[in-house]
């Protein structure tokens, strides 16, 4: 509560804190002051060993939850902060995968117009492509949210793009850009499949009424996101299935390699700090390179 955190991030956590206190357990120790450095380590090796062992960042992410653990114990006079200089695994250095324009169009294009479940998964996709948002916040979209907004766009009384509010991480706030491609993609799915959609449903929702709906008329989650998304590659010919990470990492790319800004895209991102929104300026050098080698008469000249 007191830092905001979404509710994965905190099922995330408890988990690492369980398998922790299981591990400490196993140790013989009872209290926060018996815990030592050695200990915190140990959990590590055994994490990334398994079984089943954990990927480095997975291990990274434990790492953090039980070092805010021992700074708890630290400032509440319990024991020493013993946790604090041991070394987590250095995550490997990927770079995101995006698709090539030409690809997020087969993709976008892939759900069929004439089901409500197709209608609806258009206007997923178009959404997450044309705004770069964070699945979850996404799917956590009222209907409120966008209607006034769509109505005030058609009508020209809002400049081009007009900008919906998103919520992300933390609670924090960003306006990200709703194009022509979101914006019509949304309004079909409005005016021809939410209602069939919503009358599917048993009873009411508490408060607002979300905007995008799954076959039984609740509230579209993460997990269903996904399957739309991957049932939407298969449909589209991709070689790979395709997260709406994906898409979101595409968005930045295309930006990045259309001139955009480093800074703006960190803003419509949403990320806290540059050097996450930096990994996009990699991608673009990396293809100008393979560009390069494979177009130049002297790339590879004695």
């Amino acid at each position: 509560m007191e830092r905001g955190r979404a509710a994965n991030t905190v099922s995330a956590y408890q988990r690492d804190l369980g398998r922790y206190l299981d591990h400490l357990t196993a140790r013989g120790r009872r209290v926060p002051g018996d815990v030592t450095a050695g200990d915190v380590a140990d959990f590590v090796v055994a994490l990334r060993s398994g079984p089943p062992p954990l990927s480095a960042a997975s291990t990274a992410r434990a790492l953090a939850a039980l070092r805010g653990w021992h700074r708890h114990w630290a400032a509440a006079g319990w024991a020493a902060d013993v946790a604090a200089d041991v070394p987590g695994p250095r995550p490997p250095d990927r770079l995101p995968r995006a698709l090539t324009v030409a690809q997020v169009d087969r993709l976008l294009a892939a759900p069929p117009g004439d089901t409500a479940t197709g209608l609806r998964d258009r206007a997923l996709m178009e959404t997450l492509y044309g705004t770069g948002a964070r699945v979850s916040e996404v799917v956590a979209l009222d209907v409120a949210d966008v209607r006034q907004l769509l109505r005030d766009a058609a009508a020209g009384r809002v400049d081009e793009p007009p900008f919906l509010l998103v919520r992300g991480k933390g609670g924090r706030e960003r306006l990200v850009p709703l194009g022509r491609g979101a914006r019509g993609a949304l309004d079909a799915y409005l005016v021809r499949a939410r209602p069939e959609l919503a009358g599917r449903r048993r009873g009411t929702l508490p408060g607002r009424e979300p905007l995008l709906l799954n076959a039984r008329g609740e509230r579209l989650s993460r997990q269903s996101a996904f399957a739309a998304l991957t049932a939407a590659t298969r449909r589209a010919g991709l070689p790979q299935p395709v997260s709406p990470h994906v898409l979101r990492h595409s968005f930045a790319t295309h930006l990045v390699e259309g001139g955009a800004d480093v800074r703006v895209v960190q803003e419509l991102l949403g990320h806290a700090s540059l050097a996450t929104t930096q990994v996009y300026t990699r991608i673009t050098v990396d293809s100008l390179r393979e560009v390069w080698t494979t177009s130049h008469p002297r790339a590879f000249a004695g």
